[in-house]
């Protein structure tokens, strides 16, 4: 496969705990209509074609399960991706603070460390400002702010959100990627450069 096929595909995967809504956010996104049944996710693949910088791309969509039993099948997915939204509830304060102490951790690893990530508040639409067991938009902004994390919110229900989410998403997975092909084209130049001087030595 050569580089422009690689150019043509963005992998995108979502990861974080069980219902917090990453499978009503993939679905809402792909089909614009909300699930009406909740179906715990073992391992699901969606591909959509999506338009940038009118260039037809394949997104591949990644749904991954959060339970522990799947740790091992959900890393499967993590090599080939181009970005990862690390998704929880705003109406669950242990799913945001898993999204900080375990679930990005494990995508900040040095082999995944340059892949971009974004942390996303999903279930806005349950949201109420005067339930301190919620989380405010302020709050969580602020407090990944300071670790240079990108924060996003949106509504898998009413997709409040959820266009610019996956625009914001898909742009960084494609640079990415694209920064992936330079590197190597690069290199092919200066070898070819290398490989052209002619040294003699008396």
């Amino acid at each position: 496969m050569d580089s422009s096929e690689e150019q043509q595909k963005i992998q995108l995967v979502v990861i974080g705990d069980g219902n917090v809504g990453k499978t009503c956010i993939l679905l809402s996104y792909t089909t614009d209509k909300f699930p009406t049944e909740y179906v715990p996710t073992v391992f699901e693949n969606y591909i959509t074609s999506v338009n940038i910088n009118g260039k037809q791309i394949n997104l591949s969509l990644w749904d991954t399960a959060g339970q522990e039993t799947y740790d091992r099948i959900r890393t499967l997915s993590y090599q080939q991706s181009d970005v990862f939204l690390i998704v929880f509830s705003v109406i669950d304060k242990s799913s945001f603070e898993n999204a900080k102490s375990k679930w990005y951790p494990e995508l900040n690893v040095e082999n995944l460390k340059n892949i971009p990530k974004l942390i996303v508040g999903n279930k806005i639409d349950c949201r109420n400002e005067t339930n301190e067991n919620h989380l405010q938009f302020e709050e969580v902004q602020n407090e990944l702010k300071k670790q240079n994390i990108t924060y996003k919110e949106c509504s898998a229900l009413t997709q409040e959100g959820l266009k610019d989410l996956f625009e914001d998403a898909i742009r960084l997975g494609y640079e990415y990627k694209q920064s992936l092909i330079q590197v190597p084209k690069q290199k092919d130049q200066k070898n070819q450069q290398d490989e052209g001087c002619c040294c003699k030595t008396f």
